[in-house]
């Protein structure tokens, strides 16, 4: 079974140490569900960007934590 995890970096992609600590995803929707819940404590505890994979395999990124603010819609 496949493996999805997150690497956590600064905005010059080296990597640093998460402010939420993720588990280990067995499918690429709970792992893109746990970064949409946790990606504001990422970014507030120092991460910039991530990058997912798929045991060994980078899947995309890096994906900046920023650009999600502009697109964030308001809440009630």
């Amino acid at each position: 079974m496949a493996a999805w995890t997150w690497r956590f970096e600064a905005a010059d992609g080296t990597e640093v140490q998460p402010a939420v600590q993720p588990e280990e995803f067995t499918t690429q929707g709970d792992a893109e569900s746990w970064i949409g819940e946790h990606w504001k404590d990422l970014k507030e505890g120092g991460t910039d960007q991530v990058r997912l994979f798929e045991d060994t395999t980078e899947i995309y990124g890096p994906m900046s934590l920023h650009a999600e603010e502009a697109q964030e819609p308001a809440e009630d």
